[in-house]
């Protein structure tokens, strides 16, 4: 298997399609939620929605370098979510989440292997290769929060 075949795979295994890792994938998790459930607190844990919106900052980001732009994010910013006030503005935060996942995943899908072993953007940062599983790792990391959330905010209801 390519490596771009396999990343890609890996990608869609965490963001779109998966069950295998962890019985889920993100967008199952975020697909059907409601806004208000979104949005609720539990303890000092971020929420859902900022989680998603964390996850997918930095997908956006990265997806503007895959497309040849500049690297623009920074993680200081990665939380700044623009507020969700109804089930309107939650579902565009998901769509987008869920087009810009799929867009990263093709972007992956057809980098040369070349490319995915070349520094990413300087290279203090490593290759594309490390940043593209450094990717995978952050957003399981945060899916298991997601799961975690989900189960004690059903407790509550």
């Amino acid at each position: 298997m390519k490596l771009n075949s396999y990343l890609s795979n890996r990608l869609k295994e965490v963001f779109t399609e998966g069950k295998w890792v962890t019985g889920t994938n993100f967008k199952k998790e975020i697909f059907d939620l409601e806004w208000d459930d979104a949005l609720k607190k539990v303890e000092s844990l971020n929420t859902i929605a900022d989680i998603t919106f964390h996850i997918h900052y930095y997908i956006s980001g990265v997806i503007q370098v895959f497309e040849g732009g500049t690297l623009d994010i920074k993680d200081k910013f990665s939380f700044d979510a623009p507020p969700i006030k109804n089930q309107q503005d939650w579902r565009n935060l998901v769509d987008k989440f869920c087009s810009d996942s799929e867009k990263f995943i093709n972007l992956v899908h057809t980098m040369p292997e070349e490319k995915l072993l070349s520094n990413f953007v300087d290279q203090k940062y490593g290759s594309y290769l490390r940043n593209i599983d450094a990717m995978i790792e952050h957003t399981y990391y945060h899916l298991g929060q997601v799961i975690l959330i989900k189960k004690h905010l059903k407790k509550d209801i």
